[in-house]
């Protein structure tokens, strides 16, 4: 009899979940969602990944906070189809969304976002500054709504800021690798360190409407997405971000002789320190004006936090901060994205449930299972056939295996990497006809030593092949009715 009622206990106790908490009406009240993305932050920037230089505060706290995946992968390296992805639930070979669109042109009007699941259920959704596709800097200055898709939000809310015109202190620190396109681009390392302080820039102004909005709908359930966009090029923040660190102290990843002999010509990232004429010195002040504009959004993302605690939502709001792709550091002389390397596709996710203990996951994740795992947490329906995986098993047993291996995809989906604990594979046309990459991963984490040509390693290069020709057939089996290009 005893067993009995425990087992009913237990049941009552789940029976709610996380999703909902019962407000002091005695009224169910749904789980509110606050969604933070950064632009362009790879994994190896934040202090509670690796980094030993630079300090991310309140991203850290966050972390403590949450569940931490150490192992999370973008979809592609680049924003319009990452983010296409992440918000649609596929990923982009499914859809054929590899350019700077919402992938809503793709998908079509019947298939729900994420936010719009929310939304459909009578949820406030905002959109503040970039979640789909914005050029920056352009669509900042500008304070253009980008590429976006206006049916997943209720409001929407663009952040205009002077990007590399703000006032201060600018430079450039790389020849443009782009002949005569203007220096303003957005692959262009300009650094400004600007004057006015943080609301004389875009993330400064998207914190505070954040909170306003926070503070505005805190009454009713609402799905924030909120879309910091440094430290996306150009490196703008106030100067007093860029005071702990001086360049001088910088530390450069390590220039191995003849790195690039035993890498395919696809895989040469398309701004590297050759191509950009990069001194030694120049390297040292990109990688500190990254750091300083790390910084500054972070300070930012604190801001957003603050109000959520003082506005009494902590315990009935779930947390998610990602970033879109990652971004090469001066490793192997590339910078930026697109690369589908190590320092391009790994990002960080922090997902932090009211109730939920502190850990850390090392399951490989990937950013499009954020779409299953948030409805599954507000106890919403997900659009069918979506291709990512819910990670709420993981917020009760961090040690619970999701995937087995991470998949990306770059240069119009005709690039491919599968990274599993042993291996890091990479592909450049599904006949490997523009060459292949394979790193053991767990001996070689840098990936210095490519090791597909050796003929030692003959056997995984033909199982990693078999497996990316069945993860391709996955993918592109869905009801999406999309004919594919190879």
């Amino acid at each position: 009899m005893k067993k009995i009622f425990l087992v009913i206990a237990v049941l009552f106790v789940f029976s709610g979940y996380a999703q909902k908490r019962k407000s002091t009406g005695g009224k169910t009240k749904k789980m509110n969602v606050l969604f933070i993305i950064a632009d362009d932050l790879t994994a190896t920037a934040i202090s509670s990944y690796e980094n030993q230089q630079c300090s991310t505060p309140n991203i850290d706290q966050l972390a403590a906070e949450g569940t931490t995946y150490s192992r999370t992968y973008t979809q592609y390296p680049v924003c319009g189809p990452s983010r296409a992805s992440l918000m649609f639930g596929y990923y982009p070979n499914a859809t054929q969304t590899y350019g700077y669109v919402s992938g809503r042109e793709n998908v079509g009007p019947d298939r729900k976002s994420l936010s719009q699941v929310f939304k459909d259920n009578g949820y406030y959704t905002a959109r503040v500054s970039k979640i789909y596709h914005m050029g920056v800097p352009i669509d900042i200055e500008t304070g253009s709504n980008g590429k976006d898709d206006a049916a997943s939000w209720t409001e929407r809310y663009n952040s205009q800021g002077p990007e590399w015109q703000a006032e201060g202190e600018a430079e450039l620190v790389q020849n443009n690798p782009y002949g005569d396109k203007p220096r303003k681009g957005g692959n262009v390392m300009t650094i400004v360190k600007g004057e006015g302080g943080d609301l004389a820039h875009s993330d400064g102004k998207t914190a505070v409407k954040a909170s306003e909005l926070i503070k505005k709908h805190k009454d009713k359930p609402f799905f924030m997405a909120v879309g910091f966009v440094r430290p996306h090029v150009p490196f703008v923040a106030p100067i007093e971000y860029f005071e702990p660190y001086p360049h001088q102290q910088m530390i450069l990843p390590p220039k191995v002789e003849n790195d690039w002999d035993d890498i395919p010509a696809r895989g040469i990232n398309y701004v590297t320190s050759v191509n950009g004429q990069m001194s030694e010195e120049q390297e040292k002040k990109a990688v500190a004006a990254y750091y300083a504009s790390v910084s500054y959004m972070d300070a930012q993302v604190g801001k957003v936090l603050k109000t959520l605690k003082e506005e009494g939502l902590e315990d009935n709001t779930i947390v998610v901060f990602t970033s879109d792709h990652g971004f090469h550091l001066g490793e192997h002389r590339f910078w930026m994205k697109v690369s589908l390397h190590e320092e391009s596709v790994r990002v960080p996710m922090i997902i932090k449930v009211p109730g939920k203990k502190a850990a850390v996951c090392n399951s490989f994740t990937e950013l499009l299972d954020l779409y299953p795992t948030l409805t599954e947490l507000a106890g919403l329906k997900a659009t069918e056939n979506i291709q990512g995986k819910s990670l709420v098993k993981t917020l009760d047993d961090p040690n619970s295996k999701v995937r087995d291996m991470a998949f990306s995809v770059s240069q119009g989906g005709k690039s491919f990497l599968l990274r599993n604990d042993q291996w890091a594979y990479i592909q450049y046309n599904e006949d490997a006809s523009a060459g292949i990459e394979l790193f053991d991963m767990q001996n070689d984490v840098k990936q210095y030593n490519n090791l597909a040509e050796n003929p030692r390693y003959a056997s995984v290069v033909r199982d990693m092949k078999e497996k990316l020709k069945r993860k391709l057939v996955e993918v592109r089996t869905n009801d999406l009715g999309i004919e594919y290009n190879k």
